[in-house]
């Protein structure tokens, strides 16, 4: 059996390239997707530092000369749809890691020297070709390394890391260019001298495991070793719908919070509708600007997926979360919908959606520890983010 070849390819700045696209005259000029905070960056407005979370104002003051463009995420999901079509042409197995990038293994199609650079530039030219949007292709043995490699070759690039040569591509380069490694982690690794990943390679398990804890250890271990690497997985049926926007390490501003949730629940209601599927327990989901995390809960009086009603609730759930959010600062806002039906098995209403009930008392972590769980019952891989915004 040949040896696992996967690729990730990431569309580059989808929200902002879909908008050069289609209107030729922001083509080279920087442009910001963005309410009262910055959705996407065009490369061309990334030149002057601006990044996605920023506010408005700030991204205009560094780059006076972007253009503004409302965001249109219907459009953005079905483009992304259009681009997946052109992924599994191939034949490949396709995993979506969020609206704007998927894994794909192509080890059926690795039979020669040569084979991976061929498929990835392959994969580039069917969607600058077929969609009109460049993209971005990291191939190498394990989606850890593919997804690095992709993050290095970006703006519209490619790298493929052939199978032996994993540490000679991986070593020279920065610990915070690993994926998956958090900030917090990071920091710990750099108080203990490391640099660069290789300064990691040589290091024990144990090791790693004193200086960044147990199980986040464990992990940098594996995915340097490539021990136990996971699978490029079919999707399957969704358990849930949800969206988030992070800002990095950068607070969110109180006054954007707003316009952010109303675009969220906007996304998560088009998926909603697109797979004929309605929920009934709303999720909002805060992290703050010292990396804690905290969900809220409500459940409703019956499924729906009507945005008017599911946009009250989330509203509701910030407020009661605002005190925290405005002392401590937000820089990740997440929304989500389970207890899933199909539409088709309630019988539609002719009057309003009841006034929800009380939230549910959810402690600060603990739906964090419930989801974990549950991907583990589900074999599913911890580390890939379904709802980031997307900012390639």
């Amino acid at each position: 059996m040949p040896p696992t070849t996967i690729a990730h390819a990431d569309l580059d700045a989808f929200y902002a390239s879909v908008e050069q696209r289609d209107d030729p005259s922001l083509r080279g000029r920087p442009v910001l997707v963005a309410t009262s905070i910055v959705f996407a960056a065009s490369y061309e407005a990334r030149a002057f530092g601006v990044r996605s979370g920023m506010g408005r104002q700030r991204a205009l003051a560094m780059c006076p000369g972007a253009v503004l463009v409302s965001p249109r995420i219907p459009h953005y999901l079905a483009q992304s749809e259009a681009v997946f079509d052109l992924f599994r042409a191939g034949g490949d197995l396709v995993e979506g890691a969020s609206i704007d990038e998927a894994f794909l293994d192509v080890t059926a199609r690795c039979r020669a020297p040569g084979d991976a650079e061929r498929i990835g530039a392959g994969l580039r030219a069917a969607v600058r070709d077929g969609a009109g949007l460049p993209v971005t292709v990291g191939v190498a043995p394990t989606k850890f390394i593919a997804k690095i490699a992709s993050r290095t070759a970006k703006p519209d690039g490619l790298i493929v890391v052939p199978h032996g040569e994993e540490h000679a591509f991986l070593d020279p380069l920065p610990i915070d260019r690993m994926w998956g490694v958090g900030p917090v982690t990071t920091a710990k690794l750099r108080e203990h001298g490391a640099r660069v990943i290789g300064d990691l390679t040589g290091l024990r398990e144990a090791d790693l495991m004193a200086i960044a804890g147990l199980a986040a250890g464990r992990r940098i271990f594996d995915l340097l070793h490539s021990r136990r690497p996971q699978p490029v997985r079919q999707a399957r049926r969704r358990a849930s719908f949800g969206a988030q926007f992070g800002a990095g390490s950068a607070v969110i501003p109180p006054d954007d919070v707003d316009s952010l949730l109303h675009s969220l629940v906007e996304r998560v209601v088009w998926r909603m509708r697109e797979a004929g599927r309605i929920g009934r327990i709303v999720e909002l989901r805060l992290r703050y600007g010292d990396y804690t995390a905290s969900t809220r809960a409500r459940t409703l009086s019956r499924h729906t997926a009507e945005q008017a009603a599911l946009l009250a609730v989330v509203r509701g759930l910030y407020r009661e979360a605002a005190p925290d959010a405005e002392a401590r600062g937000i820089t990740l806002v997440g929304v989500g919908v389970r207890d899933l039906e199909d539409d088709s098995a309630t019988q539609l209403e002719l009057f309003e959606l009841p006034a929800p009930p009380e939230p549910e008392p959810v402690r600060s972590g603990e739906m964090e520890r419930r989801r974990e769980a549950e991907r583990k019952r589900l074999g599913m891989p911890d580390h890939i983010d379904l709802r980031k915004p997307a900012d390639g």
